[in-house]
Parts: structure tokens; sequence; C-alpha cells
């Protein structure tokens, strides 16, 4: 991919204005000088009016295929509910935009595919929103084991527990809108932690399963029972012969720390053990035989990305991190590179939450192989 040439800030359009794009890629695009917010788009009208005027857009629109013909737009970030990922990501990509897109990129891995070939065949950047990638701890730990300072790496550990309340999940709570729930929404990211750590996974096993109702809204009011997953595990078998196991719920009681839940992946090596966690993303526990597990500060170096405006010191670390999604996504579309994580990587990811539905409803291992450039 060539450098760009663009001699301007690059021209940035929000579809879906939820609390995803408040939280995380507002504040992280107001960070950076070189990219500009001309246009928002969602379809309803309410939140699309009132963001409006929140965020000073001259530009507004429901009608997301608008932006994505607009020459007044380089970039689109789609936060949308899952079914409406794939025709607009592959819409903006065909007419030259670049993409970043919320997880899951598509309900299963045939929309995905579409997504990535049609980006990958339009020569644009192409990113999946897999926020905790930027944790500071989870990119020191990447360090540690792409450096061969945990050894030879052998398990991989995820647990993600959080403690939500059963009323609804509004379209989250649907297959037809969301493909899966606690699979689709939560452990798929720690799938891609997993691959990037480790490699590819060449097999899993996995089961799902459904307890609250969610029969009723917030206010009390009867709704459509959901009929997507609330609880999520795998096994896994990496093509290095490593091993990984997964678990994600939604229903785990006393687990809220402020709302951001319990989070824990670690890799156990042939020479030590490392485990990143959410709610003290800036601190890693390590330990070797012999020794207990004992926090230890990140390096500054992996604080944040070289060349980050971002201040790591202010801010709930927590939250502040995220912001740096959105630093990479305009960093490769000014750089003329490729973004990180890609489509691709997104792909790979839902070819192994796929794999996780069709191993519980056969009750078997299903392969996993990776996708092709």
């Amino acid at each position: 991919m060539a450098e760009s040439s663009l001699a301007r800030p690059v021209r940035v359009a929000f579809i879906g204005t939820g609390a995803v794009t408040a939280y995380h890629h507002l504040p992280g695009l107001r960070l950076d000088p070189r990219a500009e917010l001309v246009a928002i788009c969602d379809t309803d009208p309410a939140l699309l009016a009132r963001r409006q005027e929140e965020w000073g857009v001259a530009q507004a629109t429901t009608e997301p295929l608008v932006l994505c013909a607009s020459d007044e737009v380089d970039a689109v970030v789609i936060a949308t509910p899952n079914d409406t990922h794939r025709p607009i990501a592959v819409a903006a990509a065909r007419a030259g935009k670049h993409v970043m897109c919320e997880k899951p990129l598509g309900l299963d891995a045939a929309e995905v595919r579409q997504m990535y070939e049609a980006a990958r065949d339009a020569g644009v950047v192409h990113m999946t929103a897999f926020t905790y990638r930027f944790a500071p701890a989870m990119r020191y730990l990447r360090h540690l084991v792409k450096s061969g300072g945990l050894g030879t790496p052998r398990h991989f550990r995820s647990q993600r527990f959080l403690d939500w309340p059963e009323t609804s999940w509004g379209w989250r709570q649907y297959r037809s809108r969301a493909g899966a729930g606690d699979l689709f929404d939560m452990t798929i990211h720690r799938i891609d932690f997993a691959i990037d750590l480790l490699g590819p996974i060449a097999r899993i096993c996995g089961a799902v399963a459904r307890f609250a109702p969610r029969d009723r809204t917030a206010d009390g009011r009867p709704c459509p029972p959901s009929d997507v997953d609330d609880w999520s595990c795998l096994i896994g078998e990496f093509a290095t012969g490593a091993t990984g196991v997964w678990e994600g719920t939604t229903l785990a009681k006393g687990y809220h720390r402020d709302g951001f839940g319990h989070e824990w992946a670690e890799v156990n090596g042939s020479e030590g053990s490392a485990v990143y966690r959410l709610h003290e993303p800036n601190t890693i526990l390590l330990g070797r035989t012999g020794h207990d597990l004992a926090p230890e500060p990140v390096p500054p170096e992996f604080l944040k990305p070289a060349g980050s405006p971002r201040d790591p010191n202010h801010g709930p670390p927590a939250t502040v991190f995220r912001y740096d999604l959105m630093w990479e996504f305009v960093s490769a579309i000014v750089e003329g590179r490729a973004a990180v994580p890609s489509f691709r990587d997104g792909l790979n990811a839902q070819i192994v939450a796929d794999a996780v539905l069709e191993s519980h409803d056969k009750r078997s291992w299903i392969d996993t192989p990776i996708a092709e450039p």
C-alpha cells in the first residue's frame, strides 16, 4: 500500500453514534491532529440530532450508504448492529473509503470473508476494532511471548466474567441480528488475543449456553426472549502444539469491578508465566518456577504506541488505552500501510467463533484453518 499523499487531515465519518463511538472512537479521533470528524450517521433521528449538536458536526444523515459514496469522506468507522456491517463495509470499500468496523465483523465467516476481500481488492485500509489488543499489559505480554521471554509457549488461558443485568440486550440478544451473544461480543476478542500471541488455532471444541431469558426491558416492559448465548467456552489446539482454554459469561455475580468485570489472559511458557488483567492494564503479573506470580509495572515503551499523543498517566487506565485504536487506524491511512488488526484478523477470529457453535451442535472437534491472504 503506497504512502498517503493527503495534505489535509483524514476526513472521517462515524456510522453509528451509540455508546461505543462516544466512549472509544470520538475521544481517540479528537486526540489526533491528522484526522477530523466530518460526518455522522445513525438510524435513530433523535440520537443523530443530539450527537450532531454535541459533537459539532455539519453533515448528518440516517442513510449510511450516502456517507460511503460521499466525496467529502476518506474513511468510515462502522459501529452499527452486526447484521448491517457487511453491506456498509463492502459499499465503503468499493467506493474507495478506508474502513474500521466493530467486532464481530459479520454474522458468520462467509460475511466476513466478503468484507475482507472487498477491502483487500479495493486497496483500502481495513481494521477490526479489537480494542483490547491496545491494552498496555497485553502489548507487553505479546512482546514477552514473541521475544522468547517466557520460553516456549505451552498454554493460553482466558477468562472474561461480567456481572450484567439480566434484562434485554436489545438487538444484541437475537441471533438474526447479532449472530451470537457472549461468544461474538466478548469471547471473540480473546480468540483474537490468542491467535496474535501464539499463532493459528488448528482445531477447537466448544459450547455455549443461555441462562437468562431477557424477556423484560430495563424498565419492566415485556420483549421477545433472547435466543443467543450468555456463556461460552472452548478448548483449542494451536498449530504449534500449544493448548488454549477460554471461558466467558455475562452472569458472573460479584464480578462488577466498576463495570469493567474480570478479565484474565495468561500464557504459560517453558520458562515463565505472564498475565494481563483489564482492571489493572498498566501492570502485568510475572512468575517463574519456584516463585509466585507478582505484579510488575508495564515498561513505559509499552504504555502506548510510539508517536501517540495520548498521555498514559491521564484518565482511567482501563478506558484510555482504547483511544489508541483510532490512532492506529489513522496512522495506517497516513503512512500508506496495513492496519493491525485487519479484516483478515477479524476473519480468522470469526472462523474459530463459528466453529464453537458448530462444535456445540455436533458435539465434536472442528478444524479451524486460517484464511488465505
